[in-house]
């Protein structure tokens, strides 16, 4: 984690910003929590619990400077909530997700799908891609055997 830390820094410096204390600690959280797709309110509660001075403005603008920087993404899975979600390290893409409709758990693919999607729209539209995000919704598999039950 350390190492991530690290490198996050440097991207802070490299663009003249500063990791303060409120940052490190909201990265931290991320760091800690990167299996899980948390909303600013969810690392804001969780930072709160680091550093309890911190206030949920300056949790909001960290999040916005990391989505800015595009250290995070920024993911809405139709429910009003943005959520956010670590960039894999050298992720030339966001990744997939795989959402429930019926719990609502979130599955990260971690695949590109889209190579040759993006062929297509570059060839046929003269668009440049420089991002993509695909979210499929569903029934998981937990779901799916309660159904059968």
């Amino acid at each position: 984690m350390e190492n991530r830390l690290e490198k996050i820094k440097k991207m802070l410096h490299t663009s003249s910003y500063k990791l303060t204390p409120q940052r490190e600690a909201t990265v931290r959280v991320l760091l800690e929590n990167e299996e899980d797709h948390l909303s600013a309110e969810d690392v804001y509660l969780l930072v709160k619990e680091k550093s309890p001075e911190i206030g949920l403005a300056t949790v909001y603008r960290t999040l916005e400077l990391l989505t800015e920087l595009k250290v995070v993404d920024k993911i809405n899975f139709g429910d009003g909530v943005s959520r956010y979600d670590l960039r894999k390290e050298g992720a030339a893409h966001f990744h997939h997700h795989l959402v429930c409709i019926e719990c609502g758990s979130v599955e990260e693919i971690q695949e590109d799908l889209l190579d040759d999607v993006e062929a297509i729209v570059e060839e046929k539209w003269n668009f440049i891609v420089k991002d993509h995000r695909l979210t499929f919704h569903g029934i998981c598999k937990n779901c799916q055997k309660k159904g059968k039950s």
